[in-house]
């Protein structure tokens, strides 16, 4: 009779450990530190709740937005991309649902493409379309760079991170320098504590005058949500020829009809880098703002190019 029980004893400990252990593999989603909105998850990476929206089923398709954004940016492509693509939309560290006030120095493109990475590894994702727009296209192509095992095609939407590639003449050294006078700008009325002048001048500069005006409630929202993040945005890292020569995985340039210049003139240095990366796609009517202008012909666009891939 003892031995019965001791046998039942081990047994239930036996069975205890097993589905323990069952769970060290199931990802560590996390109690993040502030309000979670429906249908959002966070996760654990290095050191961050990183939270992040999933839907659909099959191969990754992560997409990563830019400044004062998050992953309301995407919520026009989330629905189209998720009939045939595993979606995942990140906000990136210190973006909304954490509302930033700007204090701390990991708040970079290297950090942030570490935790792309890092959460790729922590979902157990493999290789996965990853998808750039502005300032998150320098995390992407640092992503591609540093992590190239995790990428399956790169769409780079406007991206920024292509600025090195410039050559060094008086026009590109004048962009330069506006783009520096633009964003010191933004931070002397966000010093002023004028917050939503600060996005308003943003939106109507990237996406040309009355932006701000015809913008939904729910994008200007994101960009108030997230203003505490624009002071550290304009930090970019450098990408050599050399770097995109080893890409070794399929590229879609995107850039919108209505874009600012200096998109058009980094995506062209950058294909000089490498002839077998394909002309751009122009999006009809879109400004730098492409994905939410004409998100019918961008979606299509880039399931298109998933598609062939």
């Amino acid at each position: 009779m003892g031995t019965k029980k001791s046998m039942k004893k081990i047994l239930r400990i036996m069975l205890m450990l097993i589905g323990f252990s069952g769970f060290l593999w199931l990802p560590a989603v996390a109690a993040a530190k502030w309000p979670l909105p429906d249908g959002i998850k966070a996760i654990e990476v290095n050191g961050y709740d990183m939270a992040y929206q999933e839907v659909g089923s099959g191969v990754p398709l992560l997409l990563v937005h830019g400044t004062m954004a998050d992953y309301r940016v995407w919520s026009r492509q989330g629905p189209d991309f998720s009939k045939a693509y595993r979606t995942i939309i990140v906000s990136l560290r210190h973006s909304y649902p954490e509302k930033w006030n700007g204090v701390g120095d990991d708040f970079s493109v290297a950090q942030h493409a570490s935790d792309v990475a890092a959460l790729i590894n922590k979902l157990n994702l493999g290789k996965v379309h990853l998808v750039g727009h502005s300032r998150g296209g320098a995390v992407a192509l640092t992503v591609a760079r540093v992590y190239p095992d995790v990428i399956r095609t790169l769409i780079l939407e406007d991206a920024g991170g292509m600025e090195s590639l410039l050559p060094d003449t008086p026009e590109s050294q004048r962009l330069a320098a506006n783009v520096r006078a633009f964003a010191d700008s933004i931070r002397a009325i966000l010093e002023a504590g004028d917050f939503e002048k600060a996005a308003r001048v943003f939106l109507d500069t990237v996406n040309g005058p009355g932006a701000w005006e015809k913008a939904s409630a729910e994008g200007r929202q994101m960009m108030l949500d997230n203003i505490g993040t624009f002071p550290q945005s304009f930090e970019r890292p450098k990408i050599g020829c050399a770097e995109v020569q080893k890409f070794n995985f399929p590229v879609l340039l995107l850039t919108g009809e209505r874009s600012p210049r200096n998109y058009g003139q980094m995506i062209t240095a950058f294909r000089k880098c490498k002839d077998d990366i394909p002309a751009p796609l122009v999006i009809p009517n879109g400004t730098h703002n492409m994905q939410r202008d004409n998100p019918e012909f961008f979606n299509k666009a880039v399931l298109d190019f998933l598609n062939q891939h």
